[in-house]
């Protein structure tokens, strides 16, 4: 690869000298090392070099050569103009940069300054992972994050920048070092900005690796107060920061790295992004990176978003509310008045099923206005997005006006979206969408400079360019019809292609006719063929003259038409925000409120105490996957209070692997998720307290890239809850201490136990199956058990899924195995050696090996069934059936039904 890669320019010197072409390119190249250069030439975007070898690697495409250099054919690809976008998508999934050169003067503009210049050409934009706007290279319905983080105050200070360049949202916060894994979280990240001279810090070391997200280094110069303050005036056009609040020295940092970026991909072009703004006073839920995994908030275990809770719940319609509604569950919040703002609006929908049908019918007719906005700021935009705004502008005004008509008092915040989605309300939206209404065609063009997408009748001076261009084709037909008159060449016919233009063509035995006199006079020979003869005309060169120009003036004045509606987009952008804001917002509380209705899911009671008590509460994600499959979900109810009114504030739960353990406890981290995301709750009812974070470590599995094993990836996710676990918190563990040695692992569980009610004393469920921990609950006051129900019949092991106070009697490890379908014989040794242990726990050190003892080894069939199933033996077996009478029968019966009981 070294001997294809760019010649610097001093290499260039002590070589052969490039071509003015290959120069131009070289220059180009030198600016932006660390990407790959599409270098616009003609109908195709080209690579050179290293560039060629490296996108023909990912693209798969054919790596030719173009001249040589230095003696050595140059490696060169490209790909075709018009299919661009989705070669870039997949160079930028496969983690690269991609540096946009266009041709900035036509050729023949070129050729004014000589006829051997090349046409100039200039980087106009870096595509990068974080900095996507075309609809092709973004999910719709799935955001995107640029964010930046930095340190002040010699790292006691710490601040996350965050924007998403394709809907212009722009946000700042403060944030504790070591929480900055937590809060980076919180957004879909694609990509993460670093100073160079922070990259040795363990709280930016550990959030970059937490983030998992491609990461740019950046230089220190642009993570500087000065850099953030200056850049913040910059772009906001403003003097002073006071409108935007007050910033610390470390938020000043990360919007100077992050807009300095911005800029950058920019190529100099104005940043466009909203205002910035604050996280609200309350702040969000901290939900560590190991706890969102656990739990798949947005993200199942595969990786995608089927699985997760976002994908189970999302019933949005319109792109910008499916982006709100994992922002909810991403970032719950911790303002009360806030989620009951929520709630009431899903509560209000969710009475009157048939008004909320009619609402999302029309939610349904709005295009992404966020998105549209921002590309047409841009300059990236077309016809298509003036459209997707004045029909968003429309269905949210139809939304508004439905819901307005309704009888009974609409709550605040529904009242907020309706006044702030009616147009009656804008008057400058209401005139830019009629008038978008009547300027557009229908049916619409994906580029401006395709034309034909101003509809007749909205700008005389268009209609006139196009009456003339029109008109002129009309007068080539009526003259292409009286050359053919006047010659007596029916065939004769007139023509276009880009070299001649306008011809009159006629086959080649009609040729001499129009070659000689009187008719040369007035045809003039163009060209000859084998089969043809072109000819022009004086009159033909002068229709021709304006028929280009009605074509030049009609294409010009629509894309001044075009420019002006833009510019309109520009003045109105904080308006169209709003409005935007205003639909994913309603969007949200009415695909809550219809998928409360169809899994009947009620409204949570927010407490002022730490509680949690529910009855019936249900995992939305696994009742979703029975009812698929036409299974019914085991509901359980559930009462912690870390404020010792009663109940419970850590429950130890107990019960056989594979009965409902991990589900029960990941069920009631959700419904807090849930709840303070604003989503009412699957339950026949539940009250909670605020929780400021939730924990989960519920399984593990091996960091081999970080040297970590099983054991020990548990241990550092449970050293975070026990070290940041607040009363407020709440927290579920699952089979902590399993991967060491029986004691060590007894030992761990029990001291998190206790430091788990007397130390961190927050709403908790524990998951073990070391029994020896159940008699915790009896010398600590805030403890409690409960267990999974099972039952054996037939040596068969039956999972009932139900919760019962109390521990579990056992684990029936060995019936579990038997049914992962271990080989019968060592599951019967296995029965048997958990017999002796039961009797006599010393004798593990003198257990036979199997081979030892073959006059007793046990055979498949000798594994115990359950004393339950003995007793119905013993019963049936003094059973003589002929010499039964039907009352003796009938006492069997209710001897064997009593006996089932006690299973």
């Amino acid at each position: 690869m070294a001997d294809t890669a760019p010649p610097s320019k001093q290499a260039a010197a002590k070589g052969s000298e490039p071509t003015p072409f290959m120069a131009q390119y070289l220059g180009i190249k030198e600016r932006h090392p660390e990407a790959l250069l599409f270098f616009r030439m003609g109908d195709f975007y080209e690579l050179f070099f290293d560039d060629a070898v490296e996108a023909a690697r990912i693209l798969d495409i054919t790596l030719t050569a173009r001249g040589e250099y230095n003696g050595k054919p140059i490696p060169m690809a490209g790909v075709p103009y018009h299919a661009a976008e989705g070669y870039l998508a997949r160079l930028i999934k496969s983690g690269a940069r991609v540096a946009v050169c266009e041709q900035t003067e036509s050729p023949a503009e070129a050729k004014k300054r000589g006829s051997k210049s090349i046409v100039n050409r200039d980087i106009v934009r870096i595509v990068t992972p974080g900095t996507l706007t075309e609809d092709s290279l973004l999910p719709a319905r799935q955001g995107q994050a640029l964010a930046a983080i930095a340190l002040a105050k010699g790292g006691t200070e710490a601040a996350i920048a965050v924007c998403d360049v394709s809907t212009g949202r722009f946000d700042v916060a403060p944030v504790l070092p070591g929480a900055l894994a937590d809060m980076l979280l919180g957004w879909p990240l694609n990509e993460l900005l670093v100073s160079s001279g922070d990259m040795d810090r363990p709280a930016i070391a550990a959030a970059a690796e937490a983030s998992r997200a491609p990461l740019t280094e950046r230089p220190a110069r642009a993570a500087t107060p000065k850099s953030g303050e200056d850049l913040l005036k910059e772009t906001f056009d403003v003097a002073a920061l006071e409108a935007f609040g007050d910033f610390s020295k470390a938020e000043l940092s990360a919007i100077g790295l992050l807009l300095d970026y911005v800029k950058l991909t920019q190529a100099g072009a104005d940043i466009r992004l909203d205002a910035p703004q604050r996280p609200p006073v309350r702040g969000h839920v901290a939900i560590d990176p190991a706890t969102r995994a656990s739990l798949e908030i947005d993200r199942s275990m595969s990786g995608g978003r089927d699985g997760s809770l976002l994908g189970t719940i999302d019933r949005t319609v319109t792109a910008p509310g499916a982006r709100l509604l994992a922002t909810h569950l991403s970032r719950p919040s911790l303002d009360r008045s806030e989620i009951e703002s929520r709630l009431e609006a899903v509560a209000w929908l969710v009475d009157d099923a048939d008004m909320l049908e009619r609402l999302r019918a029309r939610l349904k007719a709005a295009p992404d206005i966020e998105r549209a906005r921002l590309r047409l700021r841009l300059g990236r935009g077309g016809p298509r997005d003036l459209q997707a705004i004045g029909r968003a502008l429309a269905a949210g005004d139809a939304a508004a006006r439905g819901l307005s008509a309704m009888d009974g008092g609409l709550t605040a915040r529904l009242a907020g979206a309706v006044e702030k989605l009616l147009l009656d309300n804008a008057p400058a939206l209401e005139t830019f969408a009629a008038d978008l209404g009547r300027a557009l065609n229908e049916s619409l063009p994906m580029l401006a400079r395709d034309g034909g997408f101003i509809a007749p009748g909205w700008d005389a001076a268009l209609d006139e360019a196009r009456g003339l261009r029109d008109d002129s084709r009309r007068i080539i037909a009526e003259l292409q019809a009286r050359y053919a008159s006047e010659t007596g060449i029916s065939a004769l016919k007139i023509k276009f292609n880009n070299v001649l233009g306008y011809f009159i063509d006629v086959p080649a035995r009609h040729g001499e006719a129009l070659l000689a006199p009187p008719l040369s006079e007035t045809f003039i020979h163009r060209q000859t063929l084998a089969g043809n003869v072109r000819f022009s005309t004086r009159e033909l060169s002068d229709l021709a003259g304006r028929i280009s120009r009605a074509e030049e003036e009609s294409k010009g004045r629509e894309t001044a038409l075009f420019d002006e509606f833009c510019g309109r987009v520009d003045d109105l952008n904080e308006a169209l925000a709003v409005s935007a804001g205003a639909l994913a917002d309603l969007d949200v509380a009415a695909a809550n409120a219809a998928w409360a209705v169809e899994c009947d899911a009620v409204r949570p009671v927010i407490a002022d105490a730490p509680e949690f008590a529910a009855v019936g509460l249900r995992h939305p994600v696994v009742e979703a996957a029975l009812r698929r499959d036409g299974k019914g979900f085991t509901a359980n109810d559930l009462s912690l209070d870390a404020g010792g009114e009663g109940a419970p504030r850590l429950l130890l739960v107990t019960g056989p692997n594979m009965a409902g353990k991990s589900t029960y406890l990941r069920q009631a981290a959700l419904a807090v998720i849930l709840a303070q995301a604003g989503c009412f709750v699957p339950a026949r009812s539940i009250t909670l307290g605020l929780a400021d974070r939730v924990f989960s470590r519920v399984g593990a599995s091996d960091d081999l890239a970080r040297g970590r094993s099983t054991f020990m990836v548990e241990m550092v996710e449970t050293a975070a809850i026990l070290t940041q676990a607040t009363p407020d918190s709440f927290v579920i563990l699952d089979e902590v201490g399993r991967g060491t040695s029986t004691y060590d692992g007894l030992a761990i569980a029990w001291a998190a136990v206790e430091h788990l009610h007397g130390v961190n004393a927050c709403r908790a469920l524990f998951a073990t199956h070391y029994h020896e921990l159940t008699q915790l609950a009896e010398d600590l006051p805030g403890a409690a058990n409960a267990s999974l129900r099972a039952r054996e019949w037939k040596n068969d092991l039956v999972f009932l899924h139900e919760v019962q106070a109390g521990p579990a009697d056992r684990s029936y490890g060995v019936q579990v195995a038997r049914l992962a379908g271990l080989p019968k014989r060592a599951v019967a040794r296995a029965a048997q050696i958990l017999k002796r242990l039961e009797a006599d726990p010393a004798a593990a050190e003198s257990l036979p090996l199997f081979a030892a003892f073959a006059e007793d080894a046990p055979s498949a069939e000798s594994f115990d069934p359950p004393e339950a199933d003995s007793e119905l033996l013993r019963i049936l077996a003094d059973v003589d059936p002929d010499a039964l009478t039907p009352r003796d029968a009938l006492d069997i019966v209710y001897k064997m039904i009593a006996e089932t009981k006690k299973i």
